[in-house]
Order: structure tokens, then C-alpha cells, then sequence
């Protein structure tokens, strides 16, 4: 049991630091200066948590050494208790060891981020694209019991209701840290209502999450930007209005293409197109960078690689199974009525225990 020095370092420094912000919360200079008085204050509020830990960690660890003297007492029954106290203060030491250790890890960026959600119909015709409609409900009921906002970007639907591809802006305070890990090939097993022998079908939906870009996180020239625009046009080819309104936006360095219909005016389409431009960007940039720091690195595995079957919905067994931690829950409904926080909390887990691991690896 025990913290290694490296770790234990880096505690103190951070202890060091929140008392310099504590002080400096203080100083009138500080508090005369808006700006520089919230930077300083929401520094000092991500460390808070950090430091109680720490200081209820050292707290712990006293009370074992006092009650190992104890052990020694002639008083025997005193013995017998603090021996029993000292199994007590063992676990949790061990459990902020843990907590300690996770919270040192270093924070996503993007994790507070709004998301930009993309789900499109795979392989399955009509069936994977009634499923992307699904699985837009079960996050969209999702972000309603987070009480986020969502903003649908640009719809293809189908004649029965399904989706080819639905883009929606979810926004919402840690949306991208609770949703991040959902990238990937989601796999429906049930039999379609089209089917008349009964016949169990399997489909594929890919669904894409990504942190919402601002104008700062990615430089977009104009000069790089093919913009074409055209009559939109609604399911089954019919035309919704007579005017140019939809938007194709092509980024020539990168060939990543965007359309946009969804609205009746161009500079609506337009905006929201180069909304979508940005996450795609931004989300290359992040790829590109992770992969130049650690190609490898194993806590990265199978967490966003859209081409991963990572879940499975099998209806008529009423079971939703995540394969990336082999984790099987029988509620199917309430899942698709967006009851998934048991998941995304256990993805969660299973990823900061990855992620522990490598800086562990690495620090020794």
C-alpha cells in the first residue's frame, strides 16, 4: 500500500499550488480584476477536489500509524480495537489511493465541450436506418434527463421514418465526457416489421461523437473552401422550396465534404455546415496529435474508432451488450428510452482504470 514518490510529488505541488490561489482569492488586487479573479477562481475550484482527497489521504494515514502504536498498549482490549480500527483505515487508505490517483490523471481538454452527434445507417437498408432513428431518441432522451439541449444540424430521413444520417448539436455542460465513448458500430438484432417469415435481422448504425470546435481550436482559410449551394430536396426526391438553400461546403486540403439542408434559408445552412466542418477538423487535428504522442497507447483502444462494433441491441432477448468491457444489461426498453448512465458510467470507469495503467507504465 502506498503512493509512489512520483505521485506523491506531484500531490504536494498541487497542495502548494491551491494555497498560493487561495491567497491570491484574497488579495484585493485580485478581486479588483474580474477577468484575472475567475481565471484564478475556477483554477482554484478544479483543484479543490484534488486537495480535500489528498488532505483526507494524510489524514488516514496518521490515524494508521497511531493506531499501529496502539497495537503495542498492554491494555489488551484497546489492542483489539485499534486492530479492528486499523482494517477500517486500511481500505480506506487504498480507496483514496485510487480516487487520488485517477484524479491526477491528466483532464480531457474537450470534456466540458457541447458534442456535435452523427449517427448514419450501415449495412441493413431500410432497417439500419429505422435503428439510427432509435438510437437519435435514446440520446436525445438521454440529453433530456441531463437537461441538455438538442439541436438537429441536418436530416436525411426515409419514407418509414428511419434516418440515413442525422447530425444533432447537443448542448450541455460535460456532454462530451459522458458521450465520448459512444463512437463506433452499434449492431441491432430484431425482427424488422417489413419481415413477414419472422426472420431475426441484423443491422449496423455508426454513430460518431464530437467535441464541439471553436473558431479558435481550428484555422479554416477561406481560400481552402469549396462552397457550392443547390435546391434542397426532401425524401423521395421532391422539392422542398425553389430556392438554392442547401449547402455543400468542400475543405480542399483535406477532401472532407459537408452538406446542409436541414433550414430554408443558405446563411442558416451555411453556418451549421461550417459548424460541422469545424468538429470534422477538429476532431482530425485531435487524432492526428494522439497519434503522434502514442500511437499505441492502450487506453485509447476501441474508445473511438468508428469502425469498432462496440454494442450490440439484441430485442428479442431483451439484452444491449457492450463489447469493448463485456458488460450485458436485460433492460433493453429502458436503455432505448435513454436510461444508459449504468453504461456510460462503466465505460468510464473501464477507460480511467486503462488510462491509469499507462501512467503508471510510464512513470516507472
Amino acid at each position: 500500500m502506498g503512493i509512489t514518490a512520483h505521485y506523491l510529488k506531484k500531490l504536494e505541488e498541487v497542495e502548494k499550488r491551491y494555497e498560493e490561489l487561495t491567497e491570491k482569492l484574497a488579495d484585493p488586487q485580485v478581486v479588483g480584476d474580474r477577468q484575472l479573479y475567475t481565471k484564478i477562481a475556477r483554477e482554484h475550484a478544479e483543484l479543490s477536489e484534488i486537495v480535500n482527497v489528498y488532505k483526507e489521504y494524510k489524514k488516514t494515514l496518521a490515524e494508521i500509524e497511531g493506531n499501529k502504536e496502539l497495537l503495542e498498549d498492554s491494555d489488551e482490549e484497546l489492542a483489539k480495537l485499534a486492530k479492528e480500527e486499523l482494517k477500517e483505515l486500511t481500505v480506506r487508505a487504498e480507496g483514496l489511493e485510487k480516487r487520488l490517483m485517477l484524479l491526477l490523471l491528466p483532464r480531457d481538454p474537450n470534456d466540458e465541450k457541447n458534442i456535435l452527434l452523427e449517427i448514419r445507417a450501415g449495412t441493413g437498408g431500410e432497417e439500419a436506418a429505422l435503428f439510427a432513428a432509435d438510437l437519435f431518441r435514446m440520446y436525445s432522451r438521454y440529453a433530456e434527463r441531463k437537461g441538455w439541449e438538442v439541436e438537429i444540424l441536418d436530416v436525411n430521413p426515409t419514407g418509414l421514418g428511419g434516418f440515413k444520417e442525422i447530425i444533432a448539436l447537443i448542448k450541455g455542460r460535460g456532454a462530451y465526457s459522458r458521450l465520448k465513448y459512444e463512437s463506433g458500430v452499434h449492431r441491432v438484432q430484431r425482427i424488422p416489421e417489413t419481415e413477414s417469415q419472422g426472420r431475426i435481422h441484423t443491422s449496423a448504425v455508426t454513430v460518431a461523437v464530437l467535441p464541439e470546435a471553436d473558431e479558435v481550436d481550428v484555422d479554416i482559410r477561406p481560400e481552402e473552401l469549396k462552397i457550392d449551394t443547390m435546391r434542397a430536396s426532401g425524401a423521395g426526391g421532391q422539392h422542398v422550396n425553389k430556392t438554392e438553400s442547401a449547402v455543400r461546403i468542400t475543405h480542399i486540403p483535406t477532401g472532407i465534404v459537408v452538406y446542409c439542408a436541414n433550414e430554408r434559408s443558405q446563411h442558416q445552412n451555411r453556418a451549421k455546415a461550417m459548424q460541422i466542418l469545424r468538429a470534422r477538423l477538429y476532431e482530425l487535428k485531435l487524432r492526428e496529435q494522439e497519434e503522434k504522442r502514442q500511437a499505441e497507447r492502450r487506453s485509447q483502444v476501441g474508445s473511438g474508432d468508428r469502425s469498432e462494433r462496440i454494442r450490440t441491441y439484441n430485442f428479442p432477448q431483451n439484452r444491449v451488450t457492450d463489447h469493448r468491457i463485456g458488460l450485458t444489461l436485460y433492460r433493453l426498453e429502458q436503455i432505448m428510452d435513454g436510461d444508459i448512465d449504468d453504461i456510460i458510467d462503466s465505460l468510464i470507469t473501464y477507460f480511467q482504470t486503462e488510462a491509469l495503467k499507462a501512467e503508471v507504465e510510464e512513470a516507472a
